[in-house]
């Protein structure tokens, strides 16, 4: 059997696990790596303009291409530089291998230069991580941690290659010559726990099923059968930021996205429904509210493929520790093999009921006068661009929030945004990664000014690789959430919530050789966005918009469901110090 060295050891695992795009950064600690990946031209490596942007683009392209990102960066500030992106990507469930250079064995402990605890700094914020020592053992390492990122509740983890480990000799061995001792089989749920779902579904009278991104990391055939669940019980259809597009946006069951700035019809009801089936999600306080007064009078499911999810903020009434597809496929079927029953007048009671609450029309503006709403903006871009072959990425703030509301997904994979740690300067990394992925699709990076400067670096890679990745960023010249807050719970001292200083963005983008586009006339709106879409290369969109629009509706913290804003803010509206606490 050869012997190869370390490096390529890498390279060759990569390739043997199917790896086309690598998103990284070299330094010191990496250079044996990086001096094979300049002899193999099989791998696209990314070269990103700092680390924590290389995590989040292997990020926007897992999340849309349903593969694992790979992400290859230095020891020291590399690797710590990644953290954030490797904890966010933890948060939302997405599969990640990050392989990071280490300081040679013989000076690991010593303060050597670029030498950090990787794996120490590392472990709370993966599903696991390695330190190799052995050239020998480094790709079945390798192997491994690609097993582990992709299966059961799929997540980053690490493989930390010290320096003399890359440069000596060892043997490269194919994934199917390792004994897998991660193996994980695709988890089917007990039969008991199903019956108990199907004959759930054959008693509610007041339904309501509460999709997460559980769902679109199963794969679309799950994404499918819930569809198919929901069109043959008439079931309603609620869901979390990240699962947006595992039901259709159009189908007529949907009431939109729920939680803290979802629809009223959603949320309310999520707290009156006597039958919950929650599916791929894990009950977050962004969803919950007030957990002692969440969804109080119904019969809780729980489907995940993470046991550890279940019952952790929300006792339920059923547990059912399951891959989604697998667990949906076996409802159903049960189900229907009892009859396929359901309580339909009472559920025609209930579709009349939320009829009532749509009614209010929750997401209603009035575009008016010489400025821009932030919510017309939004609005505008998703008619301009609904029938294009398109994906959607988001920074973190307000405009996310507008974008989950009035941005429409009819199918998974096709919105990518920071949902668990909520991390400003995801988005436009993201829509490099996504871009790359699908280079002829268009990808639009929905931006508050002042999340996209702490990722605006990223510009260069953009134009390196020729990426016509559209950057609409909606501009308050505010720290648009946290002005919010201060709003409300701070007697609106904006305490440090104002960007001052700020570019000229259609100069900054002439710096980097790219459009530049600038609208605050609602009039111009149209024929602006229409320019921006239509523009071969990247564009940055200076969308200036009203500064301080609040974004509704909201369940202030420390708030039952049923105890929504739905329009400006008032004395009754104000948040108490123990809701204060939650934000």
């Amino acid at each position: 059997m050869p012997n190869f060295t370390g490096a390529q050891i890498v390279i060759k695992s990569l390739l043997s696990q199917g790896v086309d795009t690598v998103f990284g950064y070299p330094g010191g600690a990496v250079l044996p790596i990086y001096d094979e990946i300049f002899k193999e031209k099989q791998i696209k490596h990314i070269l990103v303009r700092h680390e924590q942007a290389a995590v989040h683009a292997a990020e926007g392209y897992a999340r849309s291409t349903g593969k694992t990102g790979v992400v290859l960066v230095t020891s020291g500030p590399g690797a710590t530089n990644a953290v954030t992106g490797m904890t966010d990507a933890l948060m939302d469930s997405i599969p990640l291998v990050v392989l990071t250079g280490q300081v040679p064995t013989f000076m690991i402990g010593n303060d050597a230069f670029q030498e950090a605890d990787t794996v120490g700094i590392t472990r709370p914020c993966t599903k696991h991580n390695w330190l190799v020592r052995d050239t020998n053992k480094l790709a079945e390492t390798i192997h491994k941690a690609f097993h582990v990122a992709a299966n059961g509740r799929p997540g980053p983890v690490l493989v930390d290659i010290p320096k003399d480990v890359q440069f000596a000799d060892g043997i490269f061995k194919e994934p199917k010559e390792i004994k897998n001792t991660y193996h994980v089989r695709r988890v089917r749920p007990d039969n008991a726990s199903i019956e108990e779902v199907s004959q759930a579904i054959r008693n509610a009278k007041k339904p309501m099923i509460y999709s997460g991104g559980g769902v679109i990391n199963s794969g679309k055939k799950a994404s499918n059968l819930l569809r198919m669940l929901v069109s043959k019980t008439n079931f309603p259809i609620t869901s979390t930021l990240m699962g947006l597009g595992s039901y259709p946006a159009s189908g007529e069951n949907w009431l939109g996205m729920l939680g803290m700035h979802g629809t009223y019809e959603a949320n309310m009801a999520m707290h009156d429904c006597d039958v919950l089936i929650c599916i791929g999600a894990r009950f977050d306080d962004r969803i919950t509210g007030r957990t002692d007064a969440f969804s109080p009078n119904s019969y809780k499911i729980h489907i995940d493929i993470d046991p550890s999810s279940i019952n952790k903020n929300i006792q339920v009434d059923v547990p059912l520790v399951s891959d989604i597809e697998i667990a949906l496929k076996e409802i159903i079927n049960t189900w229907e093999k009892g009859g396929s029953e359901t309580q339909k007048t009472s559920i025609k009671k209930w579709w009349s009921k939320i009829s009532e609450w749509k009614n209010v029309k929750c997401l209603a503006y009035k575009q008016a006068g010489e400025f821009i709403k932030p919510q017309y903006a939004v609005d505008r871009l998703e008619k301009i661009t609904a029938k294009m072959d398109r994906y959607i990425t988001t920074e973190v703030g307000q405009h996310q929030m507008w974008a989950a509301q009035y941005m429409k997904f009819e199918e998974p994979n096709r919105w990518m945004t920071s949902g668990g740690l909520g991390t400003m300067g995801y988005g436009f990394p993201s829509s490099i990664g996504v871009q790359i992925a699908f280079p002829k699709s268009l990808v639009i990076n929905v931006a508050g000014e002042a999340s996209w400067l702490m990722n605006m670096q990223e510009l260069g890679t953009a134009v390196q690789y020729g990426l016509p990745v559209k950057q609409f960023i909606l501009n308050n010249e505010r720290l648009g959430m946290v002005r919010q807050w201060q709003e409300l719970l701070h007697g609106e001292r904006y305490s440090h919530s104002w960007s001052e200083s700020l570019p000229d963005f259609e100069k900054l983008a002439d710096a980097y050789g790219i459009k530049g586009i600038t609208c605050s006339n609602p009039k111009y709106l149209d024929d602006s966005i229409e320019e921006m879409v239509n523009h071969p290369g990247p564009v940055i969109f200076n969308c200036v918009v009203e500064k301080h629009e609040n974004c509704f509706p909201m369940i202030p913290s420390g708030k039952a469901h049923n105890e929504m804003i739905l329009g400006e803010i008032g004395e009754k509206d104000s948040v108490d110090s123990a809701g204060a606490v939650l934000v």
